[in-house]
């Protein structure tokens, strides 16, 4: 089935009618994966944590400010999968990374 300019979703959200091309939009925007600043992440962005992360099993902490390059989100928009140096398998809750610019 195709939308067209005559077809409408009910938001109950907001409780109004909307285009269905605009709520295909605000669908596509609440899925996408955000940092802790709410910039969108993509695959193969570089991220920066804002805190001192203590990772589990590996009897490290990552320091604040650690660079993490190539990641990959997963199906939870609240986790990335990456890789540093010394840690392999690593997942990170997006609250403590912010998008490098």
């Amino acid at each position: 089935m195709s939308t067209s300019d005559d077809d409408y979703v009910y938001d109950e959200a907001t409780g109004e009618w909307l285009p269905a091309s605009e709520a295909a939009a605000k669908a596509a925007e609440k899925s996408a994966v955000r940092d802790a600043s709410g910039n969108v992440l993509v695959d193969g962005d570089a991220v920066t944590l804002i805190k001192d992360l203590k990772v589990k099993g590996a009897g490290q902490t990552l320091k604040q400010g650690t660079v993490i390059r190539s990641i990959r989100l997963t199906d939870n928009p609240e986790e990335i999968d990456c890789r540093h140096d010394t840690i392999k398998g690593l997942v990170l809750r997006t609250e403590f990374v912010r998008k490098k610019t």
